[in-house]
């Protein structure tokens, strides 16, 4: 069920973990109403870092990032022509560094803000967060650690966790006419 409620969510992939050094080397958006769209992020002269076992996860080469990805400020530009008012991630931490490092490359400010995902959950779908999440990616069939599967990934768990639950029926009994 897509509503106007339904949230937009971002997803990155980056050069390694180092919360230093790191930077982001991929971009993905899947909109509420479902729509995704993605970028491979040219490093910027300053961005050296990078990490081999975060290749092998990410599958994405510094090489190929050289070759095909876009330049930061046009990345910029284009997440801030889709998205306004709240965005969601699942990795606040991680995301909102490579989300400011992108950024401050372009010289751009950022038309949205990132929040984490959990804002939109209770307690009971933190919960069940884990094993939807895991449920979804199956059902999906999508390789994960792709900027745009994982950020619909986010969304499509995020919809079945927060479905109500269905209204019990108890059996052998009818409503009145």
């Amino acid at each position: 069920m897509i509503t106007e409620a339904t949230p937009s969510f971002i997803d990155f992939e980056a050069s390694s973990l180092d919360l230093i050094a790191s930077y982001p080397i991929e971009v993905g958006v899947c909109l509420g109403d479902g729509s995704l769209h993605s970028w491979l992020i040219r490093p910027h002269v300053i961005w050296q870092d990078w990490s081999e076992s975060a290749e092998r996860i990410h599958g994405i080469s510094r090489s190929t990032l050289e070759r095909e990805g876009i330049a930061v400020r046009e990345v910029a530009q284009g997440l801030n022509e889709l998205l306004a008012g709240q965005v969601y991630c699942d990795a606040w931490t991680f995301d909102s560094f490579w989300l400011h490092r992108l950024y401050r490359a372009a010289e751009l400010t950022p038309s949205f803000q990132l929040e984490s995902v959990s804002m939109l959950l209770t307690s009971p779908q933190v919960q069940s967060w884990p094993a939807v999440r895991q449920q979804v990616i199956s059902d999906l069939g999508l390789p994960v650690h792709r900027a745009a599967n994982d950020a619909l990934i986010l969304r499509e768990t995020w919809q079945q966790v927060s479905q109500p639950a269905p209204a019990l029926q108890v059996l052998g009994q009818s409503r009145p006419a």
